[in-house]
């Protein structure tokens, strides 16, 4: 099944060489650099991609937090063999190097690609996301790593023609990856739904997104077919939310205590959501939604009403125990030289899409609670 949202296809399941035979051919392809995770090749998806007609070159040389030298070389990759599309299979990663693999190869090597303007690329890139998480696959942003910190790339080019939600590569997710990939897809439904940046379209995104997955959630977690398909979907509509508002505070919060703590992306959002919701709610008058603290609050309200609640505590306590329950829990010792650098680390600018106003001593708060220390 295809469905056209905007200037992309979403296509729901490829399950023959000749249904993926057919996008690929629809791109013009006849070499396509894929982008893959080190987990591609015990993927069923790997058997469709050999038995293709097209030409395939490999690119995996890339760190789970992608970094600037780790795109050059797939630049270099593309150029060297004669590619012309772009095939990204994994998670966030995976497609955030593709991202950026097409925005830098059409750029001139006099000066970093980092350094450069995006002009718009015109390759084609086709997204198939392994994880129910980012919606990377239809939103038109990308992360790297440049010297250890987190960069941010937005350009329309970056949405790929074609997504490719295919349930199949879920079933060999391992557990945690699945828990922190699915937190990381709520997270993101609810921070758009808060975000100054909603519009009416985004907020009807968002609540499909949260709807889906609490339908989802508990045959994903069992790994059933259904559930697979259902989690994947609510993590395309959440990720077509956040293509409108950007992300807020918890992912500005989480970048930090990704790399400093080794761990995923979806984990580290996941905790500083509820305390950054409670925070908010905590201080109407640090407002700066220009709707006014009263449309925020009510907003905050509908939020825990989609989420089965009937105040906004009772569902940031939900949240709160949902982690408990999957066992997504804070790191269990952190110094004082860690804890000062989580709070210089987070992007002033990504805060500005909060409904409130968080400034260093709310980021110190906030912190305090995740990490359940004085301050």
């Amino acid at each position: 099944m295809r469905e056209f949202h905007e200037s992309q296809v979403i296509v729901h399941g490829v399950e023959n060489v000749s249904a993926l035979n057919n996008i690929l051919g629809e791109c013009g392809a006849r070499n396509v650099l894929l982008v893959c995770g080190k987990s591609f090749f015990s993927l069923t998806i790997a058997q469709i991609l050999k038995d293709s007609e097209v030409s395939f070159t490999i690119f995996q040389d890339f760190s789970p937090n992608p970094k600037y030298e780790d795109i050059v070389l797939g630049v270099k990759s593309f150029k060297d063999h004669g590619c012309d599309t772009i095939l990204a299979i994994g998670g966030g990663s995976a497609i955030d190097v593709a991202k950026c693999i097409k925005a830098f190869a059409p750029m001139g090597d006099d000066a970093p690609y980092y350094q450069q303007a995006i002009i718009g690329s015109s390759i084609p890139l086709v997204a198939l996301p392994t994880t129910a998480g980012t919606g990377s696959e239809s939103t038109q942003f990308a992360v790297i790593y440049i010297d250890g910190e987190k960069a941010s790339l937005s350009h329309s080019c970056l949405l790929p023609e074609y997504a490719i939600l295919e349930p199949s590569v879920l079933l060999t997710l391992p557990s945690y990856q699945k828990k922190c990939s699915m937190l990381d897809a709520l997270c993101q439904a609810l921070e758009s739904w808060w975000s100054v940046n909603a519009d009416a379209q985004s907020i009807n995104f968002a609540k499909q997104a949260v709807q889906q997955w609490l339908e989802s959630q508990n045959g994903y977690l069992k790994n059933a077919s259904e559930g697979n398909i259902g989690m994947l979907l609510a993590s395309n509509l959440a990720g077509r939310a956040i293509n409108i508002t950007k992300t807020t505070a918890p992912h500005a919060m989480s970048y930090k205590m990704t790399t400093l703590f080794k761990i995923p992306h979806g984990h580290a959002v996941a905790l500083a959501f509820p305390h950054v919701w409670r925070f908010m709610l905590k201080h109407p008058q640090a407002c700066i939604d220009e709707r006014g603290s009263v449309y925020v609050l009510d907003t905050f309200l509908q939020m825990a009403s989609a989420l089965g609640q009937e105040t906004v505590e009772q569902a940031i306590m939900w949240f709160t125990s949902l982690l408990e329950k999957l066992e997504i829990l804070p790191p269990n010792q952190v110094n004082p030289e860690e804890f000062d650098m989580l709070i210089h680390s987070v992007n002033l600018e990504r805060l500005k899409n909060s409904p409130m106003q968080l400034d260093l001593q709310a980021l110190t708060d906030i912190y305090a609670e995740i990490f359940q220390r004085s301050v």
